[in-house]
């Protein structure tokens, strides 16, 4: 058989190979999707930073997790639509309070956070109805 004879047998068997139809051919498997929750009424928020400052200089971060479940349908979707405008919010209220209150030496009251991060929430929704839910509240401390 000569040469061009043999590639063009085995472009032929490759093409008789490849699948008639798009639904003949192997699917993808979809990633797996990673969720915290099985609950329809959660938003997750992502984690908030703010720097500690200790005589004028940053002493450390304060790391807070938090998530809001809202049950009701309505207000879940502006709240979903309104995260920038929340987690805004809620950087600048920490970050009042960071450098108010917290210290490296001590753990921060986790009460007073969940409290004025409940009250920004309610303040940017215009009303009541998502709660805040603390996951997370941490500190680390910068070496000197």
């Amino acid at each position: 058989m000569r040469p061009t004879a043999l590639v063009l047998v085995l472009a032929a068997t490759l093409v008789a190979s490849l699948p008639l139809r798009a639904e003949d051919a192997p699917k993808a498997q979809k990633a797996p999707e990673h969720k915290t929750t099985q609950s329809t009424s959660y938003i997750e928020v992502d984690p908030i930073y703010t720097t500690i400052v200790s005589d004028n200089r940053a002493a450390g971060m304060l790391m807070v997790g938090a998530g809001l479940d809202v049950p009701d349908d309505k207000l879940r979707d502006e709240a979903s639509r309104s995260l920038p405008v929340l987690r805004d919010a809620y950087i600048r209220n920490l970050m009042v309070f960071t450098a108010n209150v917290v210290r490296t030496d001590t753990q921060p009251d986790v009460g007073v956070i969940a409290d004025r991060l409940q009250a920004v929430t309610d303040r940017a929704l215009g009303r009541k109805g998502a709660k805040v839910l603390l996951a997370q509240v941490a500190i680390r401390v910068t070496n000197k």
